[in-house]
């Protein structure tokens, strides 16, 4: 398991915030696009579970990144469908 990063009095997952970083670190405009969004999703499917961690991390990187609308959309809609089959 990786580790964790603590912003905030919160918990989160550290490889997903670094993941975050590197996408939105010198490139374009600085948004997270819809490929980007596409390397999150892969990055929480990697254990094959959805857990509380994860859910709390990309809460905070939807708030605190800038996304696409595009990408924005097709993330929301392709976790929920993922983490519906996980339950």
């Amino acid at each position: 398991m990786g580790y964790y990063k603590t912003i905030d009095g919160n918990k989160y997952d550290g490889e997903l915030l670094e993941l975050a970083d590197k996408l939105t670190a010198g490139a374009g405009d600085g948004r997270l696009s819809k490929d980007d969004a596409a390397k999150l999703l892969e990055a929480v499917k990697d254990g094959n579970s959805y857990t509380d961690i994860e859910k709390a991390t990309m809460a905070y990187v939807r708030e605190n990144y800038k996304w696409t609308d595009a990408a924005d959309e097709w993330f929301r809609s392709e976790i929920r469908t993922w983490a519906a089959n996980k339950n």
